[in-house]
């Protein structure tokens, strides 16, 4: 393995083509530089220089090296440069979970792009699953965070930030009699002899319980009819007629001509969160940076959120 002091050493002398001035660029005295040289050469067991009475000039062997020598250093000052870019979190390599519904909010790509603007270099590997498997993909070490919809309780290893919360929607098939009037927010109890379509509590169960819950407070336990491995798959068994769910609100983005959403009146507790969880042992450098970011569009949109409640009550 050649000695990078002595390229160095080598590269200054043949761009200088005299000994003294490359020994005062490299802050060292002739002797040494000689030595530097001789080593080198020693080492490759090939003539580098040719000593000529008023400097030195590469042999073609040197020619060869030094163009070699540049490359080489170049690189090495790199990784340097590389090391501490990922010690800071700048660079490297950092892989991000999320539900199906999770990803429907505006928020999560927001984040997204804004921390891949920032941060271009870092490679950000992203992964869609229900809430158990980004929960086993993290303490498993295959995902640094991930935005969930379900609160996973005090899961040992895991640190959950809550985002932001938004309420749940009721989703009926076009056509269903609760349908008609969109405008209008619907009773819970109006819903006590429909039939349910849930996200599979196994996958979920954050919202499935508290769905469960708010019925029973409105006064009836639901008739689940079927339950999906996806929020995206209960919208699919909606607008089949199948039967009506509740869903976050920003699931409406999907769009489609077979499904119509209404609001729940007096229906406070049927909120659905957003959470970011990440794993606390053996974080990623760029972790840190992710969750700051988060943070702050967090704290920004609840401060937007507070200004357009004040203008709201100030306009009535």
């Amino acid at each position: 393995m050649i000695d990078l002091r002595r390229l160095r050493a080598f590269v200054v002398l043949a761009e200088e083509g005299h000994v003294t001035r490359a020994a005062e660029r490299l802050g060292i005295q002739q002797p040494p530089l000689t030595r530097l040289l001789q080593g080198l050469e020693a080492e490759l067991g090939v003539l580098l220089m040719h000593r000529m009475p008023r400097g030195v000039r590469p042999t073609e062997a040197g020619k060869v090296l030094l163009d070699e020598a540049k490359i080489i250093l170049e690189r090495a000052n790199g990784v340097a440069d590389m090391v501490h870019r990922a010690a800071r979190g700048e660079q490297g390599r950092l892989a991000i979970g999320f539900t199906s519904s999770a990803a429907l909010h505006p928020f999560v790509p927001k984040a997204l792009r804004a921390f891949h603007e920032s941060l271009p270099k870092l490679s950000v590997v992203l992964e869609e699953a229900g809430t158990a498997e980004l929960v086993d993909a993290l303490m498993h070490e295959r995902l640094d965070a991930a935005f969930i919809r379900s609160p996973v309780g005090r899961t040992p290893g895991l640190r959950i930030d809550a985002v932001l919360e938004e309420p749940m929607l009721v989703a009926l098939p076009v056509g269903h009699r609760l349908a008609r009037d969109t405008a209008s927010r619907l009773l819970l109890t109006e819903l006590a002899t429909e039939p349910f379509i849930l996200y599979r509590r196994t996958a979920g169960p954050g919202l499935y319980d508290t769905i469960l819950t708010a019925c029973r407070e409105a006064g009836f336990s639901p008739v689940v009819a079927q339950e999906a491995p996806r929020l995206t798959a209960t919208l699919s068994l909606v607008a089949a007629g199948f039967g009506i769910s509740l869903v976050p609100a920003s699931m409406r983005r999907l769009g489609g001509d077979d499904i119509a959403y209404r609001a729940v009146a007096g229906s406070s507790k049927l909120m659905a969160p957003l959470l970011l969880a990440m794993r606390q042992a053996h974080p990623a450098p760029a972790l840190a940076q992710f969750r700051g970011l988060v943070q702050r569009m967090t704290a920004e949109m609840r401060a937007a959120n507070l200004a357009d409640a004040a203008a709201d009550r100030g306009n009535r």
